[in-house]
Parts: C-alpha cells; sequence; structure tokens
C-alpha cells in the first residue's frame, strides 16, 4: 500500500469524522432551540422530546470518540493531524455538555408547568428567550467555523461572548426584583436562574469550540490569555 493510498484513506477518514462531528453540533443545536421552544410556549411534549434526544447525543459521543481513538492508533498522525484529533475530541465533549444543558432547561420546564405557576404568575420568559438566541447564534456560528476551520469567526465567537453575560446579569437583577416585589414568584423565578444559567454556559461552550478551532489551525492554545493576544495569534 503506498504512502498516497495511506494519506488519502487517512483523510477520508477525517473528513468521516468532521461530517459526525457537525452533525452531533446541528442535533445539540436543535435541542436548545427546542428547550426554549417548550418554555416560551409552555410546551411539557417538546420538553420531553429534548430529554429524548439526550441519549442519542451520548451515543454519538461515545462512537466518535472510540473512532478517534481507533485512527490515532491506527495512523500515527503527525502533529497538526493529531492536533485536529485531540480538538475533535474535546469539541464533540463541549457538544455533549450542550445537550445537558438542554435537557437541564427541559426538566426544568416540566416543572413550572406541572405547578402550573405560568398560567398564574408573569415572569420574564421572553428576556430568557432573548438570551438563548444569542447562545443559539454563537453556536452555530462556531459549527460553521468548524466545518470552515475558519479562525476569524472562531475570534468573532470568541469577541461576542460578553454579549451573553450582560444579558444574564440583566436578567438576574430583573428576576431578584421580581422575587423582592411578589414573593410568590420566588420558587419559579429560581427555577429560571437555574435555565438562565444553564443557556449562559451553552455560550461557555460556544466560546470553548471556538478556541479549539484557532488552536486546530494556529497551534496554538488560547484560552485563557487576553483578547489582544488571540488577536495577534490569529492575525
Amino acid at each position: 500500500m503506498t504512502d498516497k493510498h495511506l494519506s488519502t484513506q487517512f483523510d477520508a477518514e477525517l473528513s468521516g469524522i468532521s461530517t459526525r462531528v457537525l452533525e452531533m453540533g446541528g442535533l445539540v443545536e436543535s435541542q436548545v432551540a427546542q428547550a426554549i421552544y417548550a418554555l416560551t410556549n409552555f410546551s411539557g411534549e417538546v420538553a420531553s422530546q429534548v430529554i429524548a434526544t439526550e441519549e442519542r447525543v451520548n451515543h454519538m459521543e461515545v462512537d466518535i470518540d472510540r473512532d478517534l481513538s481507533t485512527i490515532i492508533a491506527r495512523r500515527q498522525p503527525t502533529a497538526r493531524d493529531l492536533r485536529l484529533l485531540i480538538a475533535i475530541s474535546k469539541t464533540i465533549g463541549n457538544l455533549e455538555r450542550v445537550g445537558d444543558e438542554a435537557a437541564r432547561i427541559a426538566r426544568t420546564v416540566q416543572r413550572l408547568i406541572n405547578t402550573g405557576v405560568f398560567s398564574r404568575l408573569r415572569l420574564p420568559v421572553s428576556d430568557v428567550s432573548f438570551e438563548a438566541s444569542l447562545a443559539t447564534d454563537q453556536l452555530r456560528k462556531t459549527l460553521d467555523a468548524f466545518a470552515r476551520l475558519d479562525v476569524n469567526k472562531a475570534l468573532e465567537v470568541l469577541k461576542q461572548d460578553n454579549q451573553i453575560d450582560q444579558e444574564f446579569d440583566g436578567l438576574m437583577r430583573k428576576l431578584i426584583t421580581y422575587m423582592m416585589e411578589d414573593p410568590r414568584t420566588i420558587s419559579a423565578s429560581i427555577d429560571l436562574v437555574f435555565v438562565a444559567k444553564a443557556i449562559e454556559r451553552v455560550g461557555d461552550h460556544a466560546k470553548n469550540l471556538a478556541e479549539q478551532i484557532i488552536y486546530i489551525v494556529k497551534g496554538t492554545d488560547v484560552r485563557h490569555i487576553p483578547m489582544e493576544s488571540v488577536e495577534s495569534v490569529v492575525n
């Protein structure tokens, strides 16, 4: 078997893995969107669908990780390819955790529906929905950056991360006001705090994925360094 043949096979395996990662990413993005739909439309049925999808996401992570280990053992990849494989392993771990957050939101929705609180109290659900739209947009941009290995788009995701944090902080202040003005909202408001925190974590995972893209392409770990230093790595 020629070296060219081996290289072609390896490229095909990498392409197949990348396609499955994007499929997994699309699935968890849909999970988050459905979880927020369940919250804003008080749909227990959709919440149940989100929870049911969690097992499929978990299986995808395990299957991809197993195949990554097989590729590393058989192909003994070069440094750049090894970076890609390691980064993909971290990527699917982050995607699996995004799925966990979506399922956590869905379970909270089920609990709120069962208590009947939505029909009795006015709560800032639309604010939570807006925070979620920011997070899902970040996740979508990151998956697009991964598909193209586009470090500039990954950098854009990193720069926009503060928007979600600011929205989360504003929502916390609003929920505190709700609880102070009407003690009946305390329990439900605390549930929404957990939902908002789960959404913030989705944004954090999108950021982590963007950092992995830069690592794949540039070979530099940009975690925990100032944005000016990240820009210098990318540019």
